[in-house]
């Protein structure tokens, strides 16, 4: 056990067999060996637009300029046979930097997908670390919104109404690639969702001291995410508020801003932070903190009580801010 880990608040009794569960499997860690298989789908793409089509959902892939002009792919996904123009959800994966899909866990988006019949969801491959490291994953957020935007009519969506969203590692860069577009001048942005987003390289709050070795997405993983994605610049000055937006110091003007996380989860701290930096600028922020939740316990769980009223809250927030 590492000697500073503190005791962490805790898990939500309906979520600890799952994590009994993981535990029983053997640790867990991530080398760069494994990224290749860890960055698979766990399905085809035929059996992940069969699931679609079964929600009368579809997909087409459409290849844009991303950082620096190289392709990078986006999916849309929206109602079949949908018509007119719509809000677009601009989605973006987890994965610490370094795995994670843009198809992968779209159930992670139904309040969306199913609770929205208009929505568009565009869902970005950006490039991953330590192969693309920063600036790539970010930069290619940021152009494929810039796309987005500007090939609207093409879509069908409104670029009026662009929510950004990420969870985990996408987060992160959903909160980052905002703020290029607000000091870019770039696409204007209606809202972002920020669910358990890894926002800090420091590794200096409480609560990644509190899930080391325990949980899912502990210190060790997170810690080999920044590592991979800034190198030996992680924790020093020379590390940018797009690539890790803990450290922006201006956060006025950004979009109405939906957060959470959850008490027993490693990014805990760093989100409760950037919920209280967006109020201290003037920004409408809604923060949740799930009391006994791990990273990704809607995904993981999605049937307990506490992933149930999860799920309701973002979608009761994405009704009011689509209207």
């Amino acid at each position: 056990m590492p000697i500073d880990r503190l005791v962490h608040p805790p898990f939500d009794p309906e979520l600890v067999p799952f994590l009994d569960a993981l535990a029983a499997r053997g640790p867990f860690t991530v080398t760069p060996e494994a990224l290749p298989r860890m960055r698979q789908l766990d399905v085809t793409e035929a059996e992940l637009d069969a699931r679609l089509e079964s929600r009368g959902l579809e997909r087409r892939s459409i290849s844009v300029p991303g950082h620096l002009g190289d392709p990078i792919d986006l999916a849309v996904i929206q109602r079949r046979g949908r018509t007119g123009t719509a809000p677009v959800v601009y989605a973006i994966h987890g994965g610490g930097m370094v795995f994670g899909h843009h198809l992968g866990n779209l159930d992670s988006y139904d309040p969306w997908l199913l609770d929205h019949n208009d929505v568009v969801l565009v869902s970005v491959d950006y490039r991953l670390a330590p192969e693309h490291p920063d600036p790539y994953p970010v930069e290619d957020c940021y152009a494929g919104l810039v796309w987005v935007a500007e090939h609207a009519e093409e879509l069908g969506v409104d670029p009026e109404r662009i929510v950004v969203a990420g969870q985990s590692a996408g987060g992160g860069l959903a909160a980052g690639t905002v703020l290029l577009a607000r000091d870019r001048q770039g696409p204007n942005v209606l809202a972002q969702v920020l669910v358990s987003p890894m926002l800090d390289d420091r590794d200096a709050t409480v609560s990644t001291r509190q899930i080391d070795g325990v949980g899912v997405a502990d210190r060790q993983l997170t810690r080999f995410g920044w590592d991979a994605y800034l190198g030996a610049r992680r924790a020093t000055a020379d590390v940018s508020e797009y690539a890790a937006p803990a450290r922006a110091t201006d956060l006025d003007g950004l979009p109405p801003t939906y957060l959470d996380c959850g008490t027993a989860e490693v990014f805990r701290d760093e989100t409760v932070a950037y919920a209280s930096a967006l109020w201290a600028a003037g920004v409408d922020a809604e923060l949740h903190v799930w009391p006994g939740a791990f990273h990704g316990f809607t995904s993981m769980v999605p049937d307990a009580a506490v992933s149930r009223r999860a799920v309701a809250a973002l979608a009761d927030w994405t009704a009011r801010v689509l209207g």
